[in-house]
């Protein structure tokens, strides 16, 4: 199919931007598309004005310093995958990144842009979660900041009004004594996770003072468990009760009915996969 008709912009400048999507209430921001451009060509999505903001040089940063780091609405998901500093201070940034799609589409794809899509099965949203971070919001009207547990609201739901932007999106800098595992199945590499679990605890005397659990691709939005955390918290690394009970925590978690995956065999991968993370953190900390 071929997209409806819309009518196109090229701001010179952020101002520019918000001006056009404050004027226009069915405007939508094209980035690296990979997304958006799909939905044109189904008609799934027919606005009346794309607003082309990849003139806007800008936006395109990586930025990291001691209390996080900053990426712009430009940046693609294959540079944030090759910066050191991402690499380095920011491994869970790394290991899920290396998940997204295929070369050629974190290529052209933004980070970003794909936490204001919000699909289920993304693995930036559940990072943003997992990590605390928070997404910077522009108008017309002025900036908010808006962290991810408020920012996803459904499947492809978020935050952001008709009149705004995502400008960046913030991951603070996680305190000394933190370490993260990042488990999905897909069916191929590539492909929409069938389900994933990101874990993360943080050690202090050899016990677990802190921990944070996040499931993606089951429910309509990244979600923390916190009967998962609490089971965890005061455990010593690979204790198997403490990591039975975590997994026994995920049936409250809310899964979507699917067509191709029932409900029982996607709780059964998530547990599973919490189990794996599981193990991952407890070799890395031993």
């Amino acid at each position: 199919m071929r997209p409806a008709r819309f009518d196109y912009a090229r701001p010179d400048s952020v101002a520019q931007a918000l001006d056009l999507l404050a004027t226009h209430e069915d405007a939508r921001v094209l980035a690296g598309g990979q997304s958006l451009m799909p939905l044109l060509n189904l008609r799934l999505a027919q606005p009346s004005l794309l607003v082309d903001i990849n003139g806007l040089a800008d936006l395109n940063y990586i930025s990291a310093d001691e209390t996080g780091l900053r990426v712009g609405a430009l940046v693609r998901h294959a540079e944030l995958l090759a910066n050191a500093a991402v690499k380095t201070d920011f491994p869970l940034l790394a290991a899920a990144l290396g998940h997204v799609a295929h070369d050629g589409i974190r290529n052209r794809g933004t980070v970003c842009g794909s936490l204001a899509f919000a699909d289920p099965s993304a693995e930036l949203p559940a990072c943003a979660v997992a990590l605390g971070a928070e997404l910077v919001l522009a108008s017309a009207r002025g900036q908010r900041a808006v962290p991810a547990a408020a920012f996803f609201q459904g499947i492809y739901e978020t935050a952001i009004e008709p009149d705004e932007m995502v400008l960046e999106v913030r991951f603070p800098r996680v305190p000394a004594g933190w370490h993260f595992a990042f488990q999905e199945i897909a069916r191929r590499r590539g492909d929409f996770a069938m389900a994933g679990v990101i874990a993360g605890w943080q050690l202090q005397r050899g016990q677990v003072a802190e921990a944070r659990v996040v499931t993606f691709a089951l429910g309509p939005t990244a979600t923390r468990v916190p009967g998962a955390e609490s089971a965890l918290a005061g455990a010593t690394p690979g204790n198997e009760a403490a990591a039975e009970a975590a997994c026994a925590a995920l049936d409250n978690v809310e899964i979507m009915e699917s067509g191709e995956y029932p409900v029982a065999y996607k709780r059964h991968l998530a547990a599973v996969l919490l189990r794996r993370a599981l193990r991952r953190l407890a070799e890395g900390t031993e």
